[in-house]
């Protein structure tokens, strides 16, 4: 008997004997439900049996057959009525649980969201991505084929999705290009962390979405489901379907919040803080301001996350700020990183440690936070060293800005165009699905192994836009990404070291040393990031004007 547990009060299995049942008593069950019809195979003992074992063991039994393959409406309606009377746990089975855990699905799909759905039967070891559009529907039968259908849709208006789509519009004007989003505000997040430093105002970050969804493309508001790629379809919740001929899928990150206990209920106050949220930023310069004294945290989490420098961006320009203001002397600067150095392109980190050590601040490596107690102002973190069992420490804080841990969002995840790891699964150069050939993905949610920022989005849309154009024409991919990436890192209010790198942390630098050297803190490269990569952003990436990012051609390999 192989028992696979769905959620805690329901478990589904293959094919049951009636000597099974004592076990199922003692594993703590209260209720059986047998989906398979009788005489199905010739090997199966009757539901009468069952039942009659069951009765025995002091469960309760109920009969509710599917036939394999044929999960009606009056079949959902009957499992729903079923459950509703039997106490919990329960096991249903059939000969493989299928039928079992597909009726659970349509049952659950009236008041759990989709991607809990399939992450829970998925976990079972079913996968209902191919029933994804009936749980859209409510767990009934879809009647619809596609409610619209273009040569490109683009799911997620971010950086990315907009521009791609520009720069889609820009190299073939007559494709019919649709971009799926929810959201109302687009936000230019790399401003952000000025936010914080009191740079910047918040609302100099945000536009209207319907100002910047580009001319001739059509702004589908709304959320995706789930996605049929066997039959070029991306699901609406709600179940309203999309077609595609060619798929683009950059709906960016989750930032997990809850997986840092009692960080969701203490954020924006207690003295914590985050420049990852557009609400919060302008928080994290209030406590600057007012901190005259005591200990300021600055974590950050394991990778992947976007902008990977942003954590300890945000620790420099509060430390110039209490330099400046003479509050420096007093105050205790703690970097708690969950990794193991303080930036992954090693050229960098000499200019970086010397404002670590102008700032003195301690440097806390293996530290990942796990709960945060507002009230009590005390952060725990897991400490995992090299080589060492895992430990817990308390530390007391005044303020803390918290960097959040980030995951692909949940929709992708679940979705067969997922890596093990839940991100969308890419060849790094193209940016072509390994498994789907028409479908692109760009941005922080695909697998490639670049640093997740703006900068690197700009490189890939217009890689992107070129090889989809290609494929169109019945061309083979003709561009390439290098995996380029940028972080403007702000050691000090004028002062930023330009980090700008490829795969394998090469240096991409976009200027030449005797203008700009990255690897130094200059006021050029703070210029940059304060003047001119605001409007290159609004005025020229997201209208597909590909400046300094034209793509390059890709290279065949000889071999």
């Amino acid at each position: 008997m192989e028992l696979k547990k769905i959620s805690e009060k329901f478990t589904v299995s293959p094919q049951i004997a009636a000597d099974d049942v004592a076990t199922l008593k003692s594993a703590g069950f209260k209720a059986i439900i047998c989906n398979r019809p009788d005489g199905e195979g010739g090997d199966q003992p009757s539901f009468a049996e069952i039942e009659a074992a069951a009765k025995e063991a002091g469960l309760e039994a109920l009969y509710v057959p599917v036939v394999a393959g044929k999960v009606s409406d009056d079949d959902v309606a009957a499992f729903g009525a079923a459950l509703k009377d039997l106490p919990r746990p329960v096991l249903a089975y059939c000969r493989t649980g299928t039928r079992s855990a597909t009726l659970w699905s349509f049952h659950e799909s009236q008041k759990r969201p989709m991607h809990e759905i399939l992450a829970a039967t998925k976990a079972a070891g079913y996968d209902m991505n191919g029933v994804a559009r009936r749980i859209a529907n409510g767990g009934k039968t879809p009647t619809d084929t596609g409610d619209a259908k273009f040569d490109v849709v683009v799911v997620g208006a971010g950086a990315g999705g907009i521009s791609v789509a520009a720069s889609l519009k820009s190299r073939k004007s007559d494709l019919s290009v649709a971009v799926i989003d929810p959201a109302d505000i687009h936000y230019y997040q790399p401003g952000w962390t000025m936010v914080g430093g009191g740079i910047f105002d918040a609302q100099d970050t945000a536009k209207t979405m319907g100002s910047l969804i580009p001319r001739g493309v059509t702004w589908i508001k709304a959320a995706v489901a789930a996605f049929e790629p066997q039959n070029n379809a991306v699901i609406l919740d709600g179940c309203r379907v999309v077609k595609y001929d060619r798929l683009v899928v950059c709906p960016g990150l989750k930032l997990d919040w809850g997986q840092v206990e009692g960080l969701e209920d203490t954020l924006g106050r207690n003295g914590v803080t985050s420049n990852y949220r557009y609400d919060l930023a302008p928080y994290t310069w209030q406590l600057v301001k007012e901190m005259k004294e005591g200990r300021a945290l600055f974590t950050q989490p394991p990778m992947p996350i976007k902008c990977a420098g942003a954590p300890q961006k945000a620790m420099y320009l509060s430390g110039d700020a209490w330099f400046r203001n003479g509050a420096l002397k007093d105050i205790d600067i703690q970097f708690m990183n969950a990794g193991g150095v303080l930036f992954g392109v090693k050229d960098y980190v000499p200019a970086l440690m010397e404002y670590v050590e102008k700032y003195d601040a301690t440097l806390n490596f293996f530290h990942n936070l796990v709960s945060v107690d507002g009230p009590a102002k005390k952060a725990t973190f897991k400490v995992a060293k090299p080589d060492t069992d895992p430990t817990e420490v308390t530390v007391d804080f005044d303020m803390m800005h918290v960097c959040p841990p980030q995951v692909a969002p949940d929709f992708i995840r679940v979705s067969p165009l997922a890596d093990a790891a839940g991100w969308v699964d890419v060849d790094q150069a193209t940016l072509r699905h390994k498994s789907f050939d028409n479908i692109w993905s760009l941005g922080d949610v695909m697998n490639a192994p670049n640093a997740k920022t703006a900068a690197a989005a700009r490189k890939q849309a217009p890689t992107v836009a070129e090889n989809i154009v290609a494929d169109m024409a019945g061309r083979s991919a003709s561009a390439q990404y290098d995996g380029y990436g940028s972080c403007p890192l702000t050691v000090e209010r004028g002062k930023i070291v330009l980090a700008e790198f490829g795969y394998g942390g090469v240096l991409q630098p976009s200027f030449p040393k005797a203008l700009l050297d990255g690897t130094k803190p200059t006021r050029a490269a703070w210029f940059l990031k304060e003047k001119m990569l605001p409007p290159i952003y609004w005025k020229a990436m997201l209208r597909g004007k590909e400046w300094m990012a034209k793509p390059e051609a890709l290279k065949v390999s000889s071999e």
